[in-house]
């Protein structure tokens, strides 16, 4: 819940919320720019579109805040800090119709809390048209909520591959060589058709040992080369989204700390997917392209 401590055009306004996910998936929530465009929007029948997002210090972020029959609203905001699962410092700038309408310095502190997180959110605020506090509070109150919410659905894998980052992304990022690592130990991969680059596609049926067919489609976001790559999981081809995921690549000096993130579509499908074991079969995923790099 957030409180206003101050009442003129300064304003500083707080925000806790307790969550039921790890920190590190907390902390991933609020940062990676395919989990931040499922919980941005502050209100049903407002979309946010996503007109650029690079999650690193100097890093900038530029959306548009979309209401029917409202003009837009501008927000470009950047990152300052980034000190991962700890804090996260940045600054966003609203405008609408060309006019600023506030600056704020935005800073969140996560702690671990035994098995869940916590966030909490700093805003000092000026309002350079009117004032804007109330604003804030009302659409931070209801991103906290959204980001509990995602944070609570998402599942995180990571692995550190002995392998520089540009040995790894291309493993992944060509037609011919992702076929034949994706997916768990013993499974292969059928493609219909293969694009990797931003706005492309991969339909393809997955076969499991059994020779079990499921059929997949990930559709690509974007693809910033060498660093990250977002995309939606579907169930076939133009079937229906099960998850927004993405892949990230961190140099480690040498090697490469890989990040495969998924917001589930439900909690329901994120809680069906624990349960069978979807972290465990992810984690083969990702030795597969280890092996691949020949880090293994």
């Amino acid at each position: 819940m957030g409180r206003n401590l101050t009442h003129d055009r300064f304003a500083t306004l707080a925000f806790e919320r307790k969550v039921a996910a790890p920190v590190a998936t907390l902390y991933a929530a609020w940062t990676s720019p395919a989990a931040r465009a499922v919980w941005a929007s502050p209100a049903p029948g407002v979309t946010v579109e996503f007109l650029e997002s690079d999650a690193r210090v100097g890093g900038r972020e530029v959306s548009l805040c979309k209401d029917e029959g409202q003009p837009d609203i501008r927000v470009e905001a950047g990152w300052l800090d980034l000190l991962p699962e700890a804090r996260t410092v940045g600054y966003e700038v609203v405008a609408q119709e060309g006019a600023r309408q506030s600056a704020a310095l935005v800073t969140a502190d996560f702690t671990d809390e035994g098995g869940g997180s916590r966030i909490a959110v700093t805003v000092q605020l000026s309002s350079l048209a009117q004032d804007m506090s109330e604003g804030y509070r009302q659409g931070f109150d209801a991103g906290m909520a959204n980001l509990g919410a995602v944070a609570e659905r998402t599942m995180l894998i990571q692995r550190v591959i002995k392998a520089p980052v540009p040995l790894v992304w291309g493993a992944w990022m060509n037609a011919d060589s992702l076929p034949k690592w994706w997916g768990p130990d013993g499974f292969s991969c059928k493609t219909s058709r293969i694009d990797l680059r931003q706005g492309g596609e991969w339909v393809f049926d997955m076969i499991g040992p059994d020779g079990t067919v499921f059929p997949n489609h990930h559709k690509y976001g974007a693809v910033v080369p060498e660093r990250r790559l977002d995309y939606n999981l579907h169930w076939g081809e133009n079937g229906p989204k099960h998850a927004d995921a993405w892949a990230s690549f961190d140099d480690l000096g040498g090697s490469t700390k890989v990040t495969l993130g998924m917001v589930m579509a439900t909690a329901k499908e994120y809680h069906e997917a624990k349960g069978f074991g979807a972290v465990e079969l992810g984690l083969q995923t990702l030795g597969k392209l280890a092996k691949a790099v020949g880090a293994e």
